[in-house]
């Protein structure tokens, strides 16, 4: 039953007019991204970028190609948008963003980790079937329709991003509003500061956070809220959009509620000519995107949240297992280290200052995250080693979590250029601390 359910066809047009507002917003992510400064500020200016560990070879091109690259990027959006050569399009856009995503993460964002897994969504579901250059260009292709699934894998999707946003939530900063009294000090609305600055106002923010992320797929999903659901998620979105400016994410969050509403309402709203559909018995196609992609592609995302619980240490304080986990706006990290760089064979100090090496904003990222230290210690550690000098290099660091006191976040008697990196489990020079703040060893 629940198959035959799944395959109902469907009109499709939450997925047609989703495809044009995704792809309008990856033009807008690119474009703005070198209109604003952050693909110089980011992937020009710097030296060499901090890759995700592992990728160290996927550096940005040279010169000015990463405005090329965007450009690129942008371009292949606008054709999503348009459904022209739609797989291709996206396809290459999937590519060349999960590219951008693995080249550098001082400026991490979880919704680029979501573009990337949308976009792959997008690549198995017909979103070119209707409205596109596509059809027009070959009218045989053309569908009025889409199996139901195609809604549901979209809707789970969402549901995994708030219900792991939800539980990542519930810890001491964020629960008695320090973190949020941090974000909205930030605010640039000067005739705002006097609210901003109320504590009320700071535990009101944080539990209408949690109270969103925890209600707001469920009350879509239900008829008799999904209307008030839909104004809520506008006035959240758009505050969000405002005052934290956070790009496009606030935007791309609120077009996944086309997938909420009866299929025939968003026909009624955007494609007025469209011609209803007639109920149809269940066309099992397909299957096999399914159970090969989607059935491990979601297993795969419900795992990989919760993988820090597996790993020694709090995940707030030693960041492992902090990415690809739906832990968004969660804290902020202050710090600082030093790097002591030691030749091997004559025991002396070696004077370098690796400050000047990075940008602002990646001396914040060396110096407040564990693996930050680390890449820098093995760029430190190569850079000798093509002068033919063989080093140790030491590292003196402390970290703040939202303000907190500073604690030592590494062990300074380890040498870091001989430290390996564990993917899956605690690195034991990450320092980490019990509840009376005694290092734990």
């Amino acid at each position: 039953m629940m198959l035959k359910k799944l395959f109902q066809p469907i009109d499709n047009a939450p997925l047609i007019i989703f495809r044009i507002f995704l792809g309008f917003l990856l033009a807008s992510e690119t474009f703005g991204a070198i209109l604003t400064g952050w693909v110089k500020k980011v992937l020009i200016k710097p030296e060499f970028t901090f890759s995700h560990i592992g990728m160290e070879w996927l550096q940005p091109l040279p010169g000015y190609g990463m405005y090329f690259y965007f450009g690129l990027m942008g371009i292949c959006g606008i054709l999503v948008m348009l459904g022209y050569k739609y797989r291709l399009s996206l396809g290459l856009f999937t590519i060349l963003w999960t590219g951008v995503y693995l080249m550098q993460k001082t400026s991490y964002n979880n919704h680029y980790y979501l573009l990337i897994l949308v976009c792959l969504i997008m690549l198995f579901l017909p979103a070119n079937r209707y409205a596109s250059l596509d059809v027009k260009n070959n009218p045989e292709i053309k569908q009025d329709t889409m199996p139901r699934w195609c809604s549901a894998v979209m809707i789970l999707q969402v549901a995994i991003v708030y219900f792991y946003a939800t539980v990542a939530k519930f810890y001491p900063g964020w629960l008695d509003g320090s973190f949020t009294k941090i974000i909205l000090s930030n605010t640039e609305f000067e005739s705002f500061r006097g609210l901003f600055g109320q504590h009320w106002f700071h535990l009101f923010i944080a539990y209408s956070g949690i109270a969103f992320d925890m209600l707001i797929v469920p009350l879509l999903l239900w008829k008799r809220t999904r209307t008030i659901a839909f104004l809520a998620a506008i006035s959240f979105h758009i505050f969000n959009a405002i005052f934290l400016q956070i790009g496009i994410f606030p935007f791309f969050a609120l077009s996944f509620i086309v997938f909420f509403y009866p299929p025939e309402k968003i026909r009624s709203v955007f494609f007025k000519k469209k011609i209803p559909i007639e109920v149809s018995e269940p066309v099992i196609e397909n299957k096999a995107a399914l159970l090969y992609f989607f059935l491990p592609f979601f297993i795969l995302q419900v795992i990989l949240p919760i993988r820090h619980h597996f790993i020694k240490g709090d995940v707030l304080w030693t960041e492992e297992g902090h990415r690809l986990s739906w832990r968004m706006m969660l804290r902020q990290r202050q710090g600082y280290a030093t790097f002591r760089v030691i030749d091997k064979k004559t025991q002396t100090e070696i004077p370098y200052d690796y400050l000047k090496k990075l940008t602002p904003k990646q001396q914040g990222f060396v110096g407040a995250n564990p693996d930050g230290m680390w890449q820098m210690a093995q760029f430190i550690k190569k850079e000798f080693a093509e002068k033919g000098t063989d080093v140790s290099i030491f590292i003196n660091a402390e970290a703040s979590i939202n303000g907190g006191k500073f604690k030592k976040l590494i062990n300074p008697e380890t040498d870091m250029a001989a430290a390996k990196w564990d993917y899956f489990f605690h690195n034991d020079w990450i320092l980490i601390y019990d509840s009376q703040g005694n290092i734990i060893k």
